[in-house]
């Protein structure tokens, strides 16, 4: 006989469903965060030795965070089929600490994203002005030209740029990686956001068909500081 009936049931299936959803989000943002890291026109354009490291981070970031979400909701469906307390109350705790993840990514690319956008600029700009003198220069100058359709920086060099009509790599540099620097911070910071507007739901169900005072107490816990987390993000 199951040990969980009526009511107790529904909330067995809450907690299954829950943890569904987290598997799904964070396979999507692990999607994302694989995409971004090895998206083709990113990896040629940050492939040089001296190429600057910043914008990685973030999607390393972003990785483990989805990485994490994932292996944390496949466990987390295994406690509610399982009617393991243990395992669920687990799963809370490391849930924390993925979300805080996924804020700091996001928060990190809003915040990065002047800096990671002047060092590629800069890292663009020594190649040209070093391209006469090294032929690698020359070759990163070039990746940026192809990939991102533009040629110079802030001074025209009809030598280096003949076609007048292309854009300063400058601002398409700026308009490349804002977009993708966006996507970091929405993706992060918006799928914490349903994750704790999801949990705030559970918890509210858990309310009504007590799951264990024990884990009733631990959840309202650890979504107060999960909303905590989430609103200093966004503030």
């Amino acid at each position: 006989m199951s040990k969980v009936q009526g009511g107790m049931k529904c909330v067995k299936y809450l907690l299954f469903v829950f943890n569904f959803i987290l598997w799904l989000c964070g396979s999507f943002v692990l999607a994302v965060g694989l995409w971004l890291r090895f998206d083709p026109e990113t990896v040629q354009l940050l492939a040089g030795e001296e190429a600057p490291e910043t914008f990685f981070m973030a999607v390393y970031i972003l990785i483990g965070a989805g990485g994490g979400m994932t292996l944390v909701g496949f466990f987390g469906c295994c406690g509610a089929v399982k009617e393991s307390q243990c395992l669920l109350a687990s799963f809370f705790a490391c849930l924390l600490v993925i979300v805080g993840a996924e804020v700091a990514a996001g928060v990190f690319g809003f915040m990065s994203k002047d800096k990671i956008i002047e060092d590629v600029q800069k890292f663009y700009s020594e190649s040209i002005s070093e391209g006469s003198e090294n032929a690698n220069q020359t070759a990163i100058a070039a990746i940026y030209h192809t990939v991102l359709n533009c040629c110079g920086d802030s001074v025209t060099n009809p030598s280096l740029c003949p076609d007048e009509d292309l854009k300063n790599c400058l601002n398409a540099i700026t308009d490349f990686f804002n977009e993708k620097l966006y996507i970091i911070g929405y993706v992060g910071i918006g799928v914490a956001g349903v994750m704790v507007r999801v949990l705030l739901t559970l918890r509210h169900k858990l309310h009504y068909v007590t799951y264990g005072n024990s884990l009733y107490n631990y959840l309202q816990n650890i979504t107060r500081n999960l909303q905590k987390t989430v609103l200093q993000a966004y503030s």
